[in-house]
Parts: structure tokens; sequence; C-alpha cells
């Protein structure tokens, strides 16, 4: 006996006009929108405190999650309070801070341990916080996090937490082929991808500027700044902006030069390294490199299931291609529908005509 498919059952078009069948109701319902119930409105005198510095005013995921961990922890009668070393252009409400106090002139780009932890000392001096959450990365915070613990010293603490609760934390010891148990200490170094970010509430995210105090009793060093050096010569693994070719693309010069005009790092697919555009090392895939660059721009590639393995951990991708209903389109956040080779050019002209207004108005 063969079951009937019921043809009413629910689906939608796709963008090739095509009709596919889904497991929900159709997206052209009108359901109510669901909003998140705040996690409390409550001006609050207890606080969580969470450390993270920026990267050109965004915060990473490790960074997030840190803050979402706080917000886990925290109770209705406790404050979550963000505070973001360098300047901050994002909402952290749907991550859970209720309070959130940026220090721009601590950027991590400017080597200031002291200044650093004198600022942050003060401000735990003032507002007392009950526990203080760090994530644990090798980027400024997990070294602040062990100048505070150090500074700190009536202060319990714990380093590369891996798992946590209201009641105890837990680290690998012994290799890692065991874990060791404590009580939830007052500082906490969180390890990356140890919470969700996806909460069933959001948070009022009350952002404050803190003026900083440049009084200091001592300075033994001297800040040479950042080295920079060009994206070609940054391996992809490390890079933080990629743009990447794949068969869709015919001119290479022309991505070439959008690379160079986003100061971007060059990846492909493994296709497009197998018809010899692209050397060996600038292959991105199960089969080739896995990155996890910020912002990943994927122009030509229709996105084989080995080639979204190699950019799982990327942040942003953007995608210029063709084929509206390719893989590589539905795993975007963005996309861009239309032939590669002009859209590049286009981009390349959008950008240095941006700079060149920006030089006249610094001029």
């Amino acid at each position: 006996m063969t079951t009937r498919i019921n043809p009413n059952r629910p689906s939608k078009i796709a963008a090739a006009g095509l009709k596919r069948i889904v497991l929900t109701a159709p997206t052209n319902l009108q359901v109510p929108h669901q909003q998140k119930p705040v996690r409390t409105k409550k001006n609050l005198n207890a606080s969580y405190l969470v450390i993270a510095h920026s990267e050109r005013g965004t915060l990473c995921d490790h960074a997030l999650q840190t803050i979402a961990a706080a917000a886990i922890l925290a109770d209705a009668e406790t404050n979550v309070l963000a505070l973001i070393l360098g300047e901050l252009t994002e909402d952290l409400a749907n991550v859970g801070a209720d309070q959130v106090m940026v220090m721009p002139e601590l950027d991590f780009e400017h080597f200031q341990p002291e200044l650093e932890l004198a600022n942050i000392s003060a401000l735990i001096e003032s507002i007392q916080p009950l526990r203080i959450f760090i994530p644990d990365n090798h980027t400024g915070d997990g070294d602040l996090g062990r100048r505070l613990i150090a500074h700190q010293k009536t202060k319990t603490a714990v380093t590369q937490v891996v798992e946590m609760d209201v009641g105890h934390v837990a680290t690998y010891q012994a290799g890692g082929t065991s874990i060791a148990q404590t009580a939830l200490p007052e500082i906490t170094l969180l390890v990356a991808n140890t919470v969700d970010t996806h909460l069933p509430f959001t948070a009022l995210a009350q952002r404050s500027n803190q003026a900083i105090s440049n009084q200091l009793t001592s300075n033994s060093y001297q800040d040479l700044g950042m080295q920079t050096i060009a994206a070609t010569e940054i391996a992809l693994e490390e890079a933080d902006f990629i743009v990447s070719a794949g068969n869709g693309v015919q001119n290479v010069a022309t991505l070439e030069s959008l690379a160079h005009t986003l100061e971007a790092s060059i990846g492909a697919s493994r296709v497009a390294v197998d018809d010899g555009k692209f050397s060996r090392d600038k292959q991105i895939g199960a089969s080739g490199k896995t990155v996890s660059a910020s912002a990943y721009l994927a122009i030509g590639i229709s996105g084989a299931v080995q080639h979204l393995q190699g950019i799982k951990d990327c942040r942003h991708v953007i995608a210029i291609n063709t084929d509206a209903s390719a893989p590589m389109v539905k795993r975007a956040d963005l996309s861009v529908i239309g032939d590669a080779e002009e859209i590049m050019s286009a981009l390349i002209t959008l950008i240095a005509e941006a700079k060149s207004a920006n030089l006249k108005v610094a001029a």
C-alpha cells in the first residue's frame, strides 16, 4: 500500500521558481511576531563584569560568548556590565549585556597593559562586581586576565574554563585526559565555544563611554606600535579578510585588484586551483585550508560541501554568484546575484571613489 502524498503540504517557491517542500508552515502565513523578553529592567546594584577588547569596532565570537555566559549565570537581581576596550559599533543586547561601558583609548593595537590594569582595577574598586568574566585568548584578553588575577590577590580565579554553571567550573588537566572542577570563582577566563550566544532573552545594553585616567606611577616599556604587513603575506589561516575565487571568476587580474583594494588576502576553491588559476596554497576547503576570517567574500563559488567545511568558522560570508540557488548563496549572510567581472569592477571603482572622498575631507 502506498501512502498518498498531500498535494497541499507546506511549501515555498525558490528563487528559480521551483516549488520546495518544507517541514514548517508556509512563510507567507501571518504569524504574530514573537519578541524576546528583556532579561531584566531593574536598576541593580550587584553586577557581573565582562571585559573584552574590540577590533575595528566589533567583538569576536569568543568575546560575545563570554558576555552570554555572564548573562546566563546572572539572576534577575544582577546587572551584566560589558566593559569594552576599544571602539564599539555593534549592539550587545542580544548577547545579554544590560549595561555597556566603552573605553576607546584602550584599543588592543596599543601595548599599554599597565594603563589597562590601572583603569580596570579602578572600575572594579568602584562597582565591586560579584564576578568577572574574560575571554581566554591569545589576542590580549587572556594576558590581561592573568595580569588582573595577579593584581586582585584576594580573588579566586580559574583559567581555561571549558564548562560552567552557577555551581561549578571545569577545566582540562593532565594533558586534556581528565576534568578538574571547582566552585564558580570570582574571576573566570573562558575558552571559546563553551557558550551558545543564541539566548532566549535580550537585554537593555545601555551604553556609556568611560573616561580613562592616564596617571601611572611607572612605565617600564616602550610601545613601538603594531607592525603591519601586506595581506598577501598573511597565512590564510590567520587572515581577517579573504577574497576567494571559484570557477565563476574568469579574470584573475580583476580579482587580485579587488583584493588589493580591500587589503584582503586571496583564497580559491578547489576547482579554481585545479584549473591552474591559483597555487595550491590558496585552496580553501576540506582538502585545503580551514579559515576563520571575520569577512569572507566568495566570488563565483558554487559552494560544494567540502568548501563550506573550510569556511564554517568565518563570521561574515558574502557571496557574488549568478546562481541564486547555489549552496554558497544559501550559506552567505549577504548575496549579490550577477556577473562576477561586472560586480568586481564596480566595487573597485566605488572603493576608489570612497577613498578619494575621504582624502579630500581629511585635507
